[in-house]
């Protein structure tokens, strides 16, 4: 498996490989599911639909934007895992979120989606070859690897479970563990 130290993305994305648990893509991945599994069981019903200012995003639209934004993700990296050389479009997660009727959504479906998705998408990442992870492709005009894109999968989680606590629940920021050398 491709560490973490050997994918390509662009900047405005490193801050999410960094945020990624381990240099492994896998245990990243699961590592933020379970933190998402453990935070969500601490949000009561009534907070679901709290957005902590104006113009934010409520609970349950955060959480559809993560699917969202993991579906992009992944279909991107599917792409240049099997070599297609045609690039990729961005897209636009406010007018996404505008236009998925979220407030018509139950908790729990969005939640059983999320965990569905990820566990495919786990899946996916696992079925790859190191050289099919080394592979790259341009989306928004910018060049990324596929295995880039799986820890970015997990580091945008990670960003969001931060921005829920610290935001939403106004629990302090989880402190990274340093690495021992």
């Amino acid at each position: 498996m491709i560490s973490r130290k050997e994918v390509t993305v662009p900047e405005p994305y490193q801050n999410y490989v960094n945020k990624a648990a381990s240099d492994d893509l896998l245990k990243s991945l699961n590592s933020s599911t379970k933190r998402l599994w453990k935070l969500i069981r601490t949000i009561s019903k009534k907070k679901v639909d709290y957005a902590y200012a104006t113009d934010k995003w409520t609970i349950k639209e955060l959480l559809q934007h993560i699917i969202d934004a993991e579906r992009v993700f992944v279909l991107r990296a599917l792409w240049f895992a099997r070599r297609d050389p045609s690039p990729q479009p961005s897209f636009d997660e406010n007018i996404w979120a505008a236009n998925a009727a979220v407030a018509d959504r139950k908790w729990k479906n969005l939640v059983e989606e999320f965990l569905a998705l990820r566990a495919a998408n786990m899946l996916f990442f696992a079925s790859l070859s190191d050289e099919q992870l080394t592979r790259s492709g341009t989306a928004s005009n910018k060049v990324l690897s596929t295995a880039g894109l799986g820890f970015i999968c997990a580091g945008h989680l990670e960003h969001h479970l931060d921005i829920i606590e610290e935001r939403y629940l106004a629990k302090p920021a989880k402190k990274k563990k340093k690495k021992k050398k």
